[in-house]
């Protein structure tokens, strides 16, 4: 065999047991394939074949380190979560990968199915996400779809080194908790050109994340793009952009969430370029988010900018920047326009505790900036 065949050769889950119809358990033939991979030198690919549903009863754990150079997994057919009452395992993750570099995943022509509706009738309880990356360096997720998770969709936590792209994700308005994207404990991730619907936040960013650029992104329904929310530990988020983007009757636009008395700082934080389409708080900072929390100076919140707003606001309330007693540095509001999407009514904004700077902003926030 010669370097080229071994470093591409293709491993196909089917080899490993796995039926691929849709009734008997794949999860073991799925661990058995990534094992055997993981512990292969060059570049694999695991195969997910087409036509071919892989239903899977208990969590899914892809771990390394491993011997691979890189990982290629060409996803595309479908993997399927039992539904509540037959799910075998616990409640974290149904697909994890933790401690891999070089990971790439292709979901042309795949979905990977959480079966949302049975775990989300029960709001209060534990529910697992869908697919999780932790400790995943040169991390790469392209055309990839997911569907109804019981939780969030996607979480990616210590991982520097990410680009998602033409990612589709799709769930119901009303279910519960069910994020699209959640980033924690993370640098230099790249999310772009991707679709999400969900019950939640469409991307969430905590703890100690920087360089996080979203471009390209489709929000709707759901809660918006969100920093935070911080401060329940000392949280820290610099360094983000979110840039071309559209919101489609969200709860929120572009938000800010930090719990009061909390701690840690969030700054160098931009909005812009975004177009919005009746859209409940288009631009929010709400630094009273859950009062739950005592003590502390706050979450401290500076250079952050919106720019380049367009559309409409189902609240009258267009803006609207709450801010805490030590109050928010450096805000810039700039090349907005927003009207209500409400014939005759009047968009307004509200500044509470913000120092900064708003111009070419309709509606008008300079009297209520200091």
């Amino acid at each position: 065999m010669s370097m080229v065949e071994f470093k591409n050769t293709i491993y196909d889950v089917r080899n490993y047991g796995a039926n691929g119809n849709g009734k008997s358990d794949d999860s073991k033939a799925l661990m058995d394939a990534w094992n055997d991979i993981c512990g292969r030198q060059g570049t694999p690919t695991l195969l997910i074949p087409q036509n071919r549903v892989f239903l899977v009863k208990r969590n899914i754990i892809m771990k390394g380190p491993c011997k691979a150079t890189n990982i290629n997994i060409q996803l595309q057919g479908k993997i399927v979560a039992s539904q509540k009452n037959a799910w075998q395992g616990d409640k974290s993750t149904v697909i994890y990968f933790t401690n891999i570099n070089g990971l790439r995943i292709v979901g042309k022509g795949g979905l990977i199915d959480g079966f949302g509706s049975s775990w989300w009738p029960c709001k209060n309880c534990q529910r697992p996400a869908v697919l999780g990356f932790n400790a995943c360096n040169g991390l790469s997720v392209s055309y990839l779809r997911i569907t109804n998770s019981p939780q969030a969709h996607i979480t990616i936590n210590e991982c520097d080194g990410a680009i998602f792209s033409h990612i589709s994700i799709r769930s119901p308005a009303d279910s519960p908790n069910t994020d699209g994207i959640d980033i924690s404990s993370s640098k230099n991730i790249f999310i772009k050109d991707s679709n999400i619907a969900s019950g939640d936040d469409c991307i969430a960013i905590i703890g100690d994340s920087s360089y996080i650029n979203a471009t390209g992104i489709a929000c709707g329904p759901g809660h918006g793009i969100s920093i935070g929310s911080l401060g329940r530990n000392n949280d820290n988020v610099e360094q983000v952009r979110v840039y071309n983007s559209s919101f489609t009757k969200t709860t929120n636009g572009a938000r800010i969430k930090t719990f009061s008395g909390g701690s840690g700082y969030a700054k160098r934080i931009t909005f812009e370029k975004i177009t919005l389409n009746q859209v409940y708080n288009p631009i929010i900072i709400d630094q009273h988010y859950n009062d739950i929390m005592n003590g502390g100076g706050g979450v401290q919140l500076s250079e952050v900018t919106f720019r380049g707003f367009r559309g409409t606001s189902a609240n009258d309330r267009a803006i609207n920047l709450a801010c805490g007693s030590p109050g928010c540095f450096n805000i810039v509001l700039d090349e907005i326009k927003i009207v209500s999407s409400q014939p005759g009514k009047r968009a307004s904004c509200s500044c509470t505790n913000v120092h900064g700077r708003s111009t070419s902003t309709v509606p008008n926030c300079n009297y209520s900036l200091r």
